[in-house]
């Protein structure tokens, strides 16, 4: 059974992400929540094409956000694995 959405964490749960409707290069939906260990400058970033139909970026403070419309498919891997690349 293919599965419609993806839910992944990283080890210490600081980042969420998300695939909605997604094949091994595409995903119709893509996002991301994150909390950072480090403040930082706000910023708000739009960006068309280069993989994606629009993606946009937004981080205030600890907290940012991604969220990105008929994307190319993040790698979402472990990067502790054993070889020790993502």
């Amino acid at each position: 059974m293919m599965k419609i959405i993806k839910v992944t964490t990283d080890k210490f749960m600081r980042d969420l992400n998300v695939q909605v409707l997604f094949t091994k290069q595409w995903a119709l939906l893509q996002g991301s929540l994150s909390w950072c260990e480090y403040a930082g400058w706000p910023f708000l970033q739009i960006k068309f094409g280069m993989g994606s139909l629009i993606c946009i970026l937004f981080q205030a403070h600890k907290f940012g956000f991604s969220i990105g419309l008929f994307e190319r498919t993040w790698k979402l891997t472990d990067f502790d694995s054993a070889d020790g690349v993502a």
